[in-house]
């Protein structure tokens, strides 16, 4: 939705980017809702009505949270005043201290608007990993002697929020602060909330450095793709880095995962499809257009893209078509220090590696080794003496119900996948089963 405010108001009404200060009756600090300051009457020192608070601009970039100016609906139309031309009165109302304070709202300057960009917007709540919808903001009067400057201190996404809008105009203002105290606070602090710029429009997340994001767990970071609306989502998703990103695409559905890449350009998608594990990467180019996978892969470095093309041919609803091709492996002479640097140097997912394999030169498969065994024995240990005594394989073409009938059966966390000549081909790992499994459901 495009702003239907200006973005600032002229220069040479426009506050210095310090803290803007407010004549009233002297206390120490008072809390405001948005909800409840909006409408209120704004009055010249008279007495006379010059309009009612619509809005309030808050400053975006290195002075975020600073309340810039307050928007005025007046019967001449919507107008702003600096926020230290405005002072709260003991009734509650807000008073001009200066005739000429109020100005056009003119398109100069960068501010947000707390109800119409922020209220009803959503957000990312990181600590509870999860998606939350702004109620209402709280602002503060902070008092120092006879100054005072007004300053956003959380937004409410909570059930005292959405009590205050639901039911302002139906109780007194008073009565309205008094019930919605009674119910549970659930605010997120203002330094953590952060404005998103989507042209035309502006949306709001909470502020998460690369380091946070990188620390979140995948599937939770699908979760909340999932549950943003179009443009948060996409504006979130691009500002993770190939890495991140491939990892978050891997755990969402493929009719998200089209819709994420659909704004991206066949060389940033590559970069995103290097990173992910090959047999997820050949998915999700399965689920695109021939003519976009092409492209697609054509950007990608020469080994990334062998292994994605090969997984492409076969049938995806085979053991081959759901395996992966990053696996550790080591010939038939290694020992426990030879395993130890292989895993070291692994560069896919440590978490998906279970079992190391031993093949022969001609890469037919001759044993595995669970890792539980490499931490029980010594350095120079052969790891032909920590072989199961019976492993399993399947071949290429088993079908995937057949594929799942056998984890089950053996429980089993990793399944190699063997080529008729018992070459070692790839891993099925149980995480493609699980997936497998659900969409049966």
């Amino acid at each position: 939705m495009a702003s239907s405010y200006p973005t600032g108001f002229g220069h040479r009404h426009k506050p210095a980017l310090r803290e803007y200060t407010h004549l009233m009756q002297p206390r120490t600090t008072a809390r405001v809702s948005l909800t409840a300051l909006l409408g209120t009457p704004v009055t010249d020192a008279q007495g006379h009505l010059r309009g009612r608070l619509k809005d309030i601009a808050v400053a975006t970039g290195p002075d975020a949270g600073k309340v810039a100016g307050l928007v005025l609906k007046t019967r001449a139309g919507l107008f702003i005043v600096p926020s230290q031309e405005v002072m709260e009165t003991p009734a509650g109302t807000l008073e001009l201290r200066s005739a000429g304070a109020l100005v056009p709202l003119e398109d100069q300057g960068n501010y947000l608007y707390l109800q119409q960009d922020l209220v009803d917007r959503q957000i990312i709540d990181v600590h509870g990993r999860k998606v939350v919808r702004v109620n209402d903001v709280d602002l503060e009067w902070m008092g120092h002697g006879a100054a005072h400057l007004l300053r956003v201190a959380e937004v409410e996404v909570g059930l005292r929020g959405a009590f205050r809008r639901v039911f302002k105009g139906l109780l007194p203002r008073p009565s309205l602060e008094s019930f919605s105290r009674k119910l549970g606070a659930r605010g997120i602090p203002w330094q953590f909330v952060n404005v998103i710029e989507v042209d035309p429009a502006r949306r709001v997340k909470l502020r998460i450095e690369h380091e946070r994001l990188a620390e979140m767990h995948p599937s939770d970071l699908a979760e909340i793709l999932e549950d943003l609306a179009p443009a948060e989502r996409e504006a979130v998703f691009t500002s993770l880095d190939e890495e991140v990103a491939a990892e978050a695409l891997e755990e969402v559905e493929p009719k998200l995962q089209k819709a994420l890449l659909e704004k991206l350009d066949e060389e940033k998608i590559a970069d995103i499809v290097e990173e992910m594990d090959p047999g997820a990467a050949a998915d999700l180019l399965a689920e695109l257009s021939e003519e976009q996978s092409d492209a697609i892969l054509e950007e990608m470095e020469p080994e990334e893209r062998q292994e994605v093309s090969e997984l492409l041919e076969f049938d995806e609803k085979s053991a081959a078509g759901c395996m992966t091709t990053d696996f550790v492996y080591l010939g038939m002479n290694a020992t426990v220090v030879h395993a130890v640097h292989a895993l070291r140097s692994f560069d896919g997912d440590p978490e998906s590696v279970t079992e190391i394999y031993l093949l022969d030169e001609k890469r037919v498969l001759r044993g595995v080794i669970p890792l539980a065994r490499l931490v029980m024995a010594l350095p120079e240990t052969r790891l032909s003496v920590l072989v199961e005594q019976r492993f399993l394989s399947c071949p290429a073409d088993l079908h995937q119900n057949e594929l799942a009938e056998m984890f089950d059966k053996y429980n089993l966390h990793a399944l190699p996948v063997v080529d008729a000549q018992g070459r070692m081909a790839g891993v099925v790992q149980a995480d493609h089963v699980i997936s497998f499994l659900r969409e049966k459901l």
